[in-house]
């Protein structure tokens, strides 16, 4: 069995990039962005690398160079669904490393950092979390009073309370493969999206016994999200200023 695969979530429109191309080809410094997310995956050690493509996928296919498998996510119902698109490839590793092609500013270093902290505590699943002056939009990593992971809510699912909290959930995920796949099966789409939210699985796995966790990264500005115009130019000046 091999040790890591890779989900590249990369079906999302962009409807906020105002085009009409699939958001994951625009490009930062000449290359269209999940092409760095495929990179970072491979780098931190993932042998097989699966991309799941739905709007305009075609496009897709032919803006990445990668050697990578692609799947479809015909109807765009939410990242759980588009895992569980991609399920059929996962039962080759033990673990599977789960990241967006929106997030062209992850580093390898960071992936492998907390896939050694995942292997050392052989958790069920790692969430890389940031804490953020403003972190309005992200869903909130949710603690106990000793520290201890609890659950990731969602933005819109949040009470007050929990949007008071600045950790948060960066949208990339060690999972255990075979937890992870269980997991799945029992996810749903009863909240305020009708989604069927992967973060779902985390609770699931977490009841079932198994250790979860979310380590921050040490520079939060890894994790930026490109969802529009504005913050396509500010990644690109971000990796320009992190080459230098």
């Amino acid at each position: 069995m091999k040790s890591l695969n890779a989900v590249i979530l990369a079906a999302g429109r962009g409807t906020r990039m105002h085009s009409d191309l699939p958001k994951v080809i625009h490009e930062v410094c000449g290359q269209p962005m999940v092409h760095y997310s495929i990179e970072a995956a491979k780098q931190a050690g993932a042998q097989d690398v699966i991309v799941v493509i739905g709007y305009r996928g075609i496009m897709v296919r032919q803006a990445v160079s990668d050697v990578v498998d692609f799947v479809e996510q015909h109807d765009q119902l939410g990242t759980g669904h588009a895992v569980k698109c991609a399920a059929p490839y996962l039962s080759k590793a033990k673990d599977t490393l789960v990241l967006c092609g929106d997030t062209p500013l992850i580093k390898a270093d960071t992936l492998k950092l907390m896939y050694e902290k995942h292997k050392k505590c052989c958790n069920g699943v790692t969430v890389l979390s940031a804490v953020l002056d403003d972190p309005y939009g992200y869903g909130r990593i949710v603690r106990d009073t000793d520290d201890t992971f609890m659950c990731i809510t969602e933005e819109k699912d949040c009470t007050d309370e929990e949007r008071k909290i600045q950790e948060v959930n960066s949208g990339i995920y060690m999972f255990n493969t075979e937890a992870l796949l269980t997991s799945l099966d029992f996810i749903n789409n009863d909240n305020k999206q009708g989604e069927y939210y992967l973060t779902d699985t985390i609770s699931i796995i977490k009841r079932s016994g198994l250790i979860c966790d979310a380590v921050p990264v040490k520079d939060a500005r890894e994790i930026m999200g490109v969802n529009s115009q504005e913050q396509l130019a500010e990644a690109e000046r971000v990796m320009k200023s992190m080459m230098e």
